[in-house]
Order: C-alpha cells, then sequence, then structure tokens
C-alpha cells in the first residue's frame, strides 16, 4: 500500500522502517520539492496494524535540506531517528532524536560529533553482547569511501572501524551488515557505482575492521540496497537486480551466510523509479519493507517469507 494517498511534497525519496510495537510501524523519509532542495524535511507516518497516519515533520532545519532518516529501537527499548542536514553529501552534519513513546513525540534534534553521521541509508544492527554496528560512509566527487561505527554503549558514543575500499575504480557507499554466526563475523553489502555490482566486505573481529571490497555477482545500478537476516537464520536481500535501471525492484533469498543468492519475487516490475528500499521481520514473523515509489510516493508491502521458501 501507499503509505499517504495525497503526497505531502512534490517528492520523497530515502525510506526507512522500524517496529513499534505488535502489528505496530512506523516509516520516516526526506521530502519537498526535490532531493537537494531547501525545503526537504524529514517527515515520519505511523502504522496502527490498520493504516497509516498523516505524515508529519520531524526533522527540519531552516533553509538546508535534510536527507537519509534511519529509523531504528536498541535492544533496551531506546527509539533512534538518526538524519543527515546540509547543502550536499560533502557537507552533511549528523543529527539525531530519540522517542520514549513509540515515535509519537521525539526528544529535540542534537547534533553528533564533528565526522560522525549515524547510519547513512541503512538500519543498524545489534549483536548479542549489545553492540550496535551502523554501516556509513563518506561521499564526495573524489572519494567515495564505506566504513562502519561501532557503539556498546545503546548508541550514546562511537567508534570508527578502517575504511574498506577501494579495489579497482570501486565506487562504494551506504553499506548494509549481517552477522554470521556468534564469533564475531560481520558482512557489509554496498551500493556500487563502478563496477555495476554490490560489493562485499568482511569483519572477523565483531566489526572493528573489515576486509578491502570486492564484487558480487549480484547487479547495483548505484543505487542503496537492504538485507535482514529472518528469525529462521535466512537473508533477504532487497535491490535492483539492474546494472542500469532502478527498476524492478526485487527480493533475493540466501541460505547459506550470504555466499549465494537466488532471486524469489520482483516487488515491482514496470518502468519508473523503485528504489532506496527498507526491510525489517516484524516480531510476527512478516517482512515490512518501504521504498520510493515513482518518487511521488513511499510504498509499504507486507510478506510472509514463509511463502517465499518454498
Amino acid at each position: 500500500m501507499l503509505i499517504f494517498d495525497m503526497p505531502p511534497t512534490p517528492s520523497c525519496h530515502a525510506s526507512t522502517i522500524v517496529e513499534t510495537g505488535e502489528g505496530k510501524l512506523a516509516s520516516a523519509w526526506f521530502g519537498g520539492k526535490a532531493e537537494g532542495a531547501k525545503d526537504v524535511q524529514i517527515w515520519l507516518s505511523r502504522f496502527d496494524g490498520k493504516a497509516w497516519s498523516k505524515p508529519e515533520v520531524v526533522g527540519s532545519e531552516t533553509g538546508q535540506p535534510c536527507w537519509n532518516p534511519v529509523l531504528f529501537r536498541t535492544a533496551k527499548g531506546t527509539l533512534y531517528l538518526w538524519y543527515k542536514v546540509g547543502p550536499s553529501p560533502q557537507t552533511w552534519t549528523g543529527m539525531v532524536r530519540t522517542s520514549n513513546d513509540d515515535a509519537k513525540t521525539w526528544n529535540k534534534p542534537e547534533m553528533l560529533p564533528a565526522g560522525f553521521y549515524g547510519p547513512v541509508r541503512g538500519k543498524p544492527i545489534q549483536l548479542n553482547d549489545g553492540t550496535i554496528l551502523a554501516g556509513t560512509s563518506l561521499e564526495s566527487h573524489r572519494c567515495w569511501s564505506p566504513y562502519v561505527d561501532r557503539s556498546t554503549d545503546d548508541g550514546k558514543t562511537w567508534t570508527r572501524s578502517n575504511d574498506f575500499n577501494v579495489l579497482g575504480k570501486f565506487k562504494q557507499i551506504q553499506p548494509v551488515l549481517f552477522a554470521v554466526g556468534d564469533k564475531g563475523e560481520i558482512v557489509a553489502l554496498a551500493r556500487s557505482g563502478d563496477p555495476r555490482n554490490i560489493a562485499m566486505a568482511k569483519s572477523s573481529d565483531g566489526g572493528k575492521s573489515f576486509t578491502p571490497a570486492v564484487a558480487t555477482e549480484l547487479p547495483n545500478p548505484d543505487s542503496g540496497i537492504d538485507v535482514v537476516r529472518t528469525k529462521e537464520g535466512d537473508l533477504f536481500l532487497i535491490y535492483n537486480p539492474s546494472p542500469l535501471l532502478r527498476s524492478p525492484l526485487s527480493l533475493a533469498r540466501s541460505t547459506d551466510d550470504g555466499k549465494t543468492w537466488k532471486k524469489v519475487l520482483d516487488l515491482e516490475a514496470d518502468l519508473g523509479e523503485y528504489s532506496y528500499p527498507a526491510i525489517i521481520q516484524s516480531s510476527r514473523g512478516t517482512l515490512e519493507m518501504t521504498y520510493t515509489w515513482h518518487r511521488t510516493h513511499i510504498k509499504h508491502t507486507s510478506l510472509d517469507p514463509a511463502k517465499l521458501r518454498k
């Protein structure tokens, strides 16, 4: 379903989704005249199990565009909203807000320390020991460089991994993460502009350091991706399986910790832009996904992963 029938802004993009209670969700995105325009703000809508609420502004900066919100609830129950402010990715300031009432209201925005943006686009992951890992990156005309921020105090402070670029002509940003086993192995999958394949890097020390990235066989049209490991143990990747177009938008499944992937479903197959997806698994076991729909709407889709395992 489309989260809103009447768009509050001419353009919207880069959604994120989080579960706020059983059967309840919240989604945020940036919207305004166009990406990078001075009127772009962070908008949020809540799902009560039946319908999405009227979008409301939760992030704004006078005269500056906002970018790439990320929602995440920690194991201790802290609900975070991270977003970025500035004319371009080269000049971003990271901002953070927290909510104590399931995204109904938010504490006032705070600036992150210089050079820290929070998770740059995809949601963090939390390890069994409580460590939170957030994929992030630098993006400029000279350097696209992914890395991971690591927090051991419920997201209050962060330390940084090494940059895990660059092989060949890779342009990598916006890594998303999953853990393999319980001995510190972390896999990062990243958007890549050159070559047009999803890039992959690995950590063997719980996200403190990563290997150089290598190209996978998965196509990528220089567009965002997301991944989730389900309670059943398999992985689902939401991505554009094309080297050139942000269509179709598809789901792939892996049962071997990301070594191989099989496309199981096209969520959108018509011409147009279907991009920058977000995916989580709810407490009920469903896959909950949001993504950009033609740059005019944010779309929400819910699926039972058992139907994709046949």
